[in-house]
């Protein structure tokens, strides 16, 4: 599903970036291991993403795994060898941070999924703003069935899919197939006919965000977590004065005159 070796050299980055134009490629770099989610990789995961935010030229992001699946959640020879209470608290505290710098970053994410995500890896994909995935990928919390609970892994999932069903996955532990997880919400589609019809689909996708004013998508992401949370009045107060700020945008102004013109708009990010 990548063509990132199997085996990269020792020295290899955790995380790998290509920018195609305004989509930048992330992509988990520890194949051996599933792209188990170590401490080395959240950190370097999490640099990758703050210095996308700061990247005026990237307007959307595609997150990815190399190797045969897209992640299989924490590294748990890393947790067993490093029993300190001290270092658990380091790495539960830093993939949080991850997840929120996911949800928190300026340009929409998409999860391009392939193999397993399971545990913290579906955390991942849940934290995304979009999910593709390959019609044979799977995904799970298993925690319950090693002794410990996916307590961090479900903030994401029980946000992203209904109660019932994230309380399933997170009690039997078992996997769930990616046409199931489209109709739990957890994707947004699974895609038949192998890695190159997952790449043209998650392309055709990121491209056409991408194709959208880079400073709407940022203010619509922002407001969308935000007034998800609230109570309906609160919520519709928060999104009219969204609103209001918006129709103030240069872009905006672009936009509407293009539509009443009939032609193409040019975006300027303003």
């Amino acid at each position: 599903m990548s063509a990132v070796a199997e085996k990269p050299a020792e020295d290899a980055p955790m995380v790998l970036r290509r920018d195609e134009g305004p989509v930048a490629r992330l992509t988990l770099n520890r194949p051996q291991a599933y792209n188990a989610m170590s401490v080395a990789l959240m950190e370097a995961l999490l640099e990758e993403l703050q210095r996308l935010d700061r990247d005026p030229a990237v307007a959307v992001v595609v997150l990815e795994g190399s190797g045969r699946g897209f992640c299989a959640g924490h590294d748990l020879k890393e947790l067993k060898a490093n029993p300190a209470t001290a270092f658990r608290e380091k790495t539960f505290s830093l993939c949080s941070r991850v997840m929120t710098a996911v949800v928190g970053l300026r340009q929409p994410v998409i999860a391009k999924v392939h193999g397993i995500a399971t545990a913290a890896g579906c955390q991942l994909v849940a934290s995304c703003d979009l999910a593709v995935a390959a019609e044979d990928a799977r995904f799970g919390t298993p925690g319950v069935n090693i002794g410990l609970f996916c307590s961090t892994p479900m903030v994401a999932l029980s946000r992203a899919v209904p109660r019932k069903q994230a309380m399933e996955m997170l009690l039997t532990g078992e996997m769930v197939a990616a046409d199931k997880a489209e109709a739990y919400g957890l994707i947004n589609r699974a895609v038949a006919g192998g890695d190159e019809a997952l790449e043209a689909e998650v392309s055709r996708l990121a491209e056409l965000v991408a194709s959208k004013s880079s400073k709407v998508l940022k203010t619509g992401k922002e407001a969308f977590y935000r007034q998800v949370e609230m109570g309906l009045e609160e919520a519709y107060d928060y999104t009219s004065a969204i609103m209001v700020e918006n129709m103030g945008y240069r872009d905006a102004q672009e936009g509407i005159g293009a539509f009443l013109e009939k032609r193409k708009p040019i975006w300027t990010g303003e």
